[in-house]
This record gives structure tokens, C-alpha cells and sequence, in this order.
């Protein structure tokens, strides 16, 4: 068994143009002051990151690891949730999802979507000069308006919008698989890749493709009322980044899981800081020692009610209390007699 790695935490919403938000040594100091041994690189934060120059130079990338080691700190991953959103757009979201592109793209869906694939070769490009070995994305969507079957929806309308889905991820699955880095898709509703039946109608259609693999976020099966547990069971050996985020979820007499279209705090399903919602952190913690998950445990803070400062400061004692030391040792090995087949025919009644 392996012993997790953190913890860690994820800089999206953190970093900003506010100090020690905003470069990258002092998001750092400020990271490791709290605790954390790990950062989780948004890649489109460019006051903190330059992705192009790290996929084109070893230089740079040893620089920012060198850097960072002199705080006691590495990257886990790079995330590109931004991008990898682009890669697959519904038109009914083209206009808001024009803000996660360069300006020069926008209202122009098909350069957009070449930038994000472009991006995507970058992030596999360094990663490897980064030396890790997996990386954070989104699936992007094309079936998502249509999750709710109502009106009843066309014969073959999921089938082909997976198809499609397929078809533009799978050269940059070759990508990273060139770069030997797996691409972990977080499984988020809003994405095609929303549970495990998705994602398994996605791999299928990449010919089970073995750089299609998982960021296993619980709270948002938390939000979906699934079995986040049953689910490290399943698709453990797909698992490849984690976040380590809370959720609870509240349904009453006026609103469930869709929401009604209300903000963060007033939904029955909502996110919360570590410790301050349902998600049984020891039961997953134990799964993923039991099932040798080999990354990080990085904290992804989004709470509608507690500041994000504080929900960082408590995230980094939390995950490291969490984190099970693993055992090289069975508890009764003191009580073991060895080998001794002849004895073990006699017990049986067969010798």
C-alpha cells in the first residue's frame, strides 16, 4: 500500500491580483506558511505560470521547481480546467464561455477550440519537463443541456454528442500518452463527464485509451446523491488525482437536488469548507490507502459561507490528519508461526 501524498492545495481561487496572491513566490510562502508541501498549478494563471514557456523549456521548468523546493514546496499537477472546457462547447454557452479564451478567439467558436487543444499540448509538454505524471482537466460538453430527457430527446442525440466527444479528445489522449502523463478528467456536473456511466461511455469510445483516467472530487457526487465510496471501489485504478473538497446535502420541502435556481447559499446541495459538511473523509481516505492511490491529496476550497483564508488555513491540518501513514506490517504478524505445509495438511485433515 502507499501512503498519500500532502497535503496540498489548489491555487484557481486563491490566486488574484491582491497580495501574496499575486505572484508566484509569495502564494507560495503563503501556502507553505499554512502547512502545505504541495501546489496544484491553475495554468492559465499567467501572474504565476507561464504555460507555453514551460512546455517549450527545461530551463524554466527546473527554475519554478527549484524555486519552489527552497519553500518546502512542488507541484502536483498542472490543471487546465479552462481549456479543456474549450475543447468541446455548446453553442448555448459560447458566449460565456468566450471569457476562459484569449480575446483574439472570441465569437469565433473554431479558433477558440484550437486554442484550447493547442493548450492542451502544452500542458502535456510540461508536465513532462515538470516531471509529473498526471494532469487536471475538464471533458468540455456537447450533451449537457440535455440531461433532463424532456422534451424526449432525439434517438442517438448522447450517442453521437460522445462520439463526437471521443473524436477531439482522443489525439490529445495520444499526446499525453507520448508525454507519459495521464490526463485525469475531474467528474463534474456541467461537463459530459458528470458520473461514472459517462465516463465509462466516454472511455469506451477511446478504445479504453490508457491516459483517459479520473480527478475523484466527492463533493459533487455528494450534489448528485451517489455513492462517492462505491465509487473509489470501481474506478480506483482509474483514480489519478484527488480533490479533497466538502459538500452536504439539505433537500426541503421546496427544492432538491436541481436547485431552483438559487445561489450557492441557498441551495440544498452546496459546497463546504473541510469538516463543514457531510463527506466521510476517514472512510475515503482509508479507500484510497486500500487501493494504493499513488498522488495527492490537494484541498479545492469553495464554500459559499466561510472565507476562503480561513478554509485554507483549517484545510492544511485537516488532509494531514487524514492522510493514513501506511502499514508494511499485518497487526498479528507477532502471533504468526511461519510456513509449515505439513502442519497445514494436519490442521485440514488431509495430510
Amino acid at each position: 500500500m502507499k501512503t498519500i501524498k500532502g497535503p496540498a492545495i489548489f491555487l484557481a481561487q486563491f490566486e488574484g491580483e491582491a497580495a501574496p496572491f499575486n505572484t508566484l513566490d509569495a502564494i507560495a510562502d503563503w501556502a507553505a506558511g499554512l502547512g502545505y508541501k504541495g501546489i496544484q498549478m491553475p495554468s492559465w494563471a499567467d501572474r504565476l505560470f507561464d504555460l507555453q514557456l514551460a512546455a517549450t523549456s527545461q530551463a524554466y521548468c527546473d527554475e519554478i521547481k527549484g524555486r519552489l523546493a527552497d519553500k518546502g514546496l512542488e507541484i502536483t499537477e498542472l490543471s487546465t480546467h479552462l481549456q479543456g472546457q474549450l475543447v468541446a462547447v455548446h453553442p448555448a454557452y459560447d458566449a460565456q464561455f468566450d471569457g476562459f479564451a484569449p480575446s483574439e478567439v472570441h465569437g469565433n467558436p473554431k479558433a477558440r477550440q484550437e486554442w484550447a487543444v493547442q493548450q492542451m499540448h502544452y500542458a502535456a509538454q510540461a508536465s513532462r519537463n515538470l516531471g509529473l505524471t498526471a494532469h487536471a482537466s475538464f471533458s468540455g460538453a456537447f450533451a449537457w443541456p440535455y440531461f433532463y430527457p424532456w422534451p424526449a430527446r432525439p434517438a442517438g442525440l448522447v450517442e453521437d454528442a460522445f462520439d463526437e466527444l471521443a473524436r477531439r479528445w482522443r489525439p490529445i489522449l495520444d499526446v499525453f500518452d507520448a508525454n507519459g502523463v495521464d490526463l485525469a478528467y475531474e467528474i463534474h456536473p456541467g461537463e459530459d463527464l458528470h458520473d461514472g456511466v459517462t465516463f465509462e461511455m466516454f472511455l469506451d469510445r477511446v478504445g479504453n485509451h490508457p491516459r483517459a483516467n479520473i480527478l475523484y472530487d466527492p463533493s459533487h457526487f455528494v450534489l448528485q446523491q451517489l455513492d462517492y465510496l462505491a465509487f473509489i471501489d470501481i474506478y480506483h485504478e482509474r483514480i489519478k488525482c484527488f480533490h479533497v473538497k466538502d459538500a452536504e446535502f439539505r433537500p426541503n420541502g421546496r427544492c432538491g437536488v436541481y436547485g431552483g435556481y438559487q445561489s450557492w447559499v441557498d441551495r440544498p446541495g452546496r459546497f463546504r469548507s473541510l469538516g463543514d459538511g457531510q463527506v466521510d473523509f476517514p472512510a475515503i481516505f482509508s479507500r484510497m490507502a486500500q487501493h494504493d492511490f499513488p498522488g495527492w491529496a490537494v484541498l479545492e476550497w469553495e464554500c459559499a459561507l466561510k472565507h476562503p483564508e480561513q478554509g485554507a488555513a483549517e484545510g492544511a491540518p485537516f488532509i494531514a490528519d487524514h492522510i493514513i501513514r501506511v502499514t508494511k506490517h499485518a497487526f498479528d504478524d507477532f502471533a504468526a508461526g511461519g510456513a509449515d505445509r505439513a502442519l497445514n495438511a494436519k490442521l485440514m485433515g488431509i495430510g
